[in-house]
């Protein structure tokens, strides 16, 4: 076990996901947005972003299993590979008709690979670094996601608006692939887990005796998982439909500026996700998980700032202002929350099922974001002109959720 933070593999993990995580970031801003613009359906954008997630959701216990009986470096490496692959499929092909189905399937893949490869990079974290250090290099790979989503968006909506999508297609092509061939010289130590037999099998004993962990030997985390699904289902999913279509189709801007400012915002939450992991790791050894709940109800709390404003102020640079800065408050709290999470989880799971364990929680904490996104894109659709009661709808589901969230913590944690 290493016991340093930045040791040279460690160091290596996180210049490639610095690489990679730019170019994720960067992608699938531009070509939800591409969809929007072509299109102005805020229902379309919603359902189309509902389908990329489903393969996410599918992909992530699968990418736990590969990464607890698989060298974890050798998923990271083929899987930028294949992105690379996919988005130059894409830049060929979008000339060729069919766009929307295309640029479907092809969000459905980039996020499909991201939810099969995240679980080898959380997994990765307890065989790099010591137990003392888990915090502290979570925070460190959540500020790098951050720092890469606040570079990403800013910069690819001022490529985007200024030359279009085909140089960010190959702007993210040549970062997958720089990422995959910096990830080869990473060494993770890997022990080969003996099979249950058949993979059916193997994959069934796998997932029995991860939500055996959770369900019986953890309750508390299956009980705040539901919280979390509910907040993805009210909040996150309202943020990420309301966030484009607000700023490019309800706020009256110029398309090319509304293009930057969408951007600018996206940076903002980047930023926000920036903040809280820089928060996380500076106050690692004074964050208490028994007071985590009190974050949820904080970004529950930021969204009706966003509807009051848009009931009551006719400037739509006010609006944007504090649309961004509601989301950024939202980010940091969120951020930190996610910090400590996944901190508990590695220290409380055994090692050779932390890929698992992690993977399956990603997916039950996904299962509503699909569902969420359609839901806003249809409401949003049918309340035109009055967008400010589909956000306190948000707003008032999220508070419920978040109180609830804070009391399972204080209760289990006193």
């Amino acid at each position: 076990m290493q016991q340093k933070l930045f040791s040279r593999d460690f160091t290596l993990v996180i210049i490639g996901q610095i690489i990679s995580l730019f170019g994720n970031a960067t992608i699938r801003f531009a070509l939800p947005l591409y969809l929007l613009n072509l299109t102005g359906s805020s229902a379309l954008y919603g359902t189309v972003t509902a389908c990329a997630f489903l393969p996410a959701i599918l992909l992530s216990p699968i990418g736990g299993i590969i990464a607890d009986r698989v060298n974890k470096r050798n998923v990271m490496v083929i899987l930028d590979f294949f992105t690379a692959a996919v988005i130059l499929s894409f830049s060929l092909l979008q000339n060729e008709g069919n766009l929307i189905p295309l640029l479907t399937v092809t969000l459905m893949l980039l996020y499909g690979i991201a939810g099969a490869y995240q679980p080898s990079v959380q997994a990765s974290i307890p065989a790099l670094v010591s137990r003392e250090h888990f915090m502290t290099a979570n925070a460190v790979i959540n500020t790098v996601s951050s720092f890469s989503s606040l570079l990403g968006p800013a910069l690819g909506g001022l490529l985007y608006s200024a030359y279009g999508l085909t140089p960010v297609l190959w702007v993210c092509m040549v970062c997958f692939f720089l990422s995959a061939v910096m990830e080869i010289f990473i060494k993770i130590p890997f022990r080969k887990q003996a099979s249950g037999g058949s993979i059916r099998e193997t994959v069934k004993s796998d997932f029995a005796e991860s939500f055996r962990l959770i369900r019986r030997e953890k309750p508390v985390i299956g009980k705040v998982l539901l919280s979390v699904c509910g907040i993805n289902l009210f909040l996150s999913a309202m943020i990420i439909v309301a966030l484009p279509y607000l700023v490019t189709e309800v706020l009256q801007f110029e398309a090319s500026q509304a293009n930057r400012l969408y951007g600018f915002a996206q940076g903002a939450l980047a930023a926000g996700g920036l903040t809280g992991g820089i928060c996380a790791g500076i106050f690692a050894k004074k964050l208490s998980f028994r007071n985590s709940g009190s974050l949820i109800v904080v970004c529950a709390g930021c969204v009706f700032p966003i509807c009051a404003a848009l009931v009551w102020l006719s400037s739509d640079i006010a609006n944007y202002i504090i649309l961004t800065l509601c989301c950024f408050a939202i980010m940091v709290c969120s951020t930190i929350f996610s910090v400590q999470m996944l901190s508990f989880i590695q220290t409380e799971t055994p090692q050779h099922l932390i890929g698992k364990v992690i993977a399956v929680i990603l997916t039950i904490s996904m299962c509503a974001q699909p569902l969420g996104n359609a839901l806003y894109g249809i409401l949003f659709e049918l309340c035109k002109g009055s967008e400010a009661a589909v956000i306190l709808f948000s707003g008032l589901m999220s508070l419920v959720i978040a109180l609830n969230t804070r009391a399972i913590f204080r209760k289990f944690f006193a």
